[in-house]
Parts: C-alpha cells; structure tokens; sequence
C-alpha cells in the first residue's frame, strides 16, 4: 500500500509539472462596442402649428401700419434626397395699424387678419431645415376717418403676393422651431364707394414681416 500511495503521489506532482508548461488559453480578441447612431430626421409628413410676429408697412408715409399678429399654420412636406418641398397655410388674427389728423379729420387704418397660402422649397440638413418661400398673401383691411364726432368706415379684403425666406429646427422627435421673414405686396382697393362715390382708391400697400412658429409633425 505504501507503495501504491507513493507511486500515485509522484504521478500527481508530474501532472502538475507538465500542466504548469502548458502555455497558457488565448484571451478573446477585444472587440471595440458598435458606435450608437443617431437616426436621421425624415421631414416628409403633415404638420400643424402655431405662428406669431411682428409686420410694418414698407413706407415713410405718417399713416404707415405696424403691429403684431398670432395664429395658425398647417402644411406638408416631402423630402427628396436633402432636398425638402411643401405646401403651408396660416392665419393670423392681426392689429397692424395706425391712425393720424389732417385738418381736423382723423384717419385710421387697420389690418384685422393675415394669411398665406405658399409653397416652400429648401435644404435639410439633418434637423435643420433652410428654405424659401412664396406664394399667395391675403389681409382683411378697414380704413376710417372721423371728423365733428361723425365716423365713417369701410372694410375690405387685399390681396397679393409674398416672398420670403426661414430656417426650422427639429429639436425633438415631431417637435420644430421655425423663424421666416415674408415680405407681402396687396394690390390697392377702393374704400368708401358707397359713401363718397366713386370712393377713395388706395394704392399698394407693401409690408415686411418675421414672425416665430412651433409646429407639430405627424
């Protein structure tokens, strides 16, 4: 037995022996973790939104109109490439106006409501959006004058022509900013045909504004 336990113990000290020379298992190659990429923002799809800003009537003239409005817009895009094309609408309820006296009469213009109709085309990088825009502009318009405490007024919808341009930012999923300047040209109207045939004809009436938008994409 004395034997048997000596022959088995110089076996297990060789095992051992020879293990220890074994070189030792590869380690697994290091493999670098995928980059995570952020998805690209697609601008194809109908939005709505809200606008608001600020218009002045392109003139010297003392009764030049200014002031501010806020509504509504709703659109739609669709996305080539880089290249982004849409159809928008908005409405804005406005108070641009001004009055002045001319030899005891006074006389006030005002207009009550903006909106436009317009095509836009421009350049999307990734969440930025930089375009122009053009199209169809209308402005319900009043004019009144006053004098020895009588008033008269007259009401009437221009309509025109508008040219602009604006940049948007996707800063959240459906989520955009959008800032745009539009300058708008109304065809002249005549105001007061029913009380002073033939009425008091105006002339074109021209308008530079910016305004700030948030929209909603779907």
């Amino acid at each position: 037995m004395k034997k048997l336990a000596l022959g088995l113990l110089l076996a297990s000290i060789a095992g051992a022996a020879c293990a220890a020379d074994l070189p030792a298992a590869p380690s697994p190659a290091y493999t670098k973790a995928p980059a995570v990429v952020s998805p690209v923002v697609n601008w194809t799809g109908f939005y709505i939104g809200a606008v608001g800003g600020y218009a002045s009537e392109n003139t010297s003239d003392p009764l030049g109109i200014k002031g501010g409005f806020a509504g509504g817009t709703v659109g739609y895009n669709w996305q080539f490439g880089t290249i982004v094309a849409g159809l928008e609408a908005d409405g804005a309820w406005a108070d641009v106006s001004n009055s002045t006296t001319i030899a005891g009469i006074t006389v006030a213009a005002k207009v009550d409501a903006l909106a436009t109709l317009r095509g836009r085309v421009g350049v999307a990088f990734d969440q930025v959006l930089f375009y122009g825009t053009g199209g169809l502009a209308l402005a319900d318009t009043t004019v009144s004058a006053s004098a020895l405490g009588v008033t008269f007024s007259d009401s009437k919808t221009l309509t025109g022509w508008t040219v602009g341009a604006g940049a948007e930012w996707m800063f959240m999923p459906h989520w955009s900013l959008k800032a745009e300047y539009l300058y708008r040209s109304f065809g002249g109207q005549t105001f007061f045909a029913a009380q002073f045939p033939p009425g008091i004809a105006t002339g074109t009436l021209n308008v530079n504004s910016g305004q700030v938008g948030v929209n909603f994409h779907f």
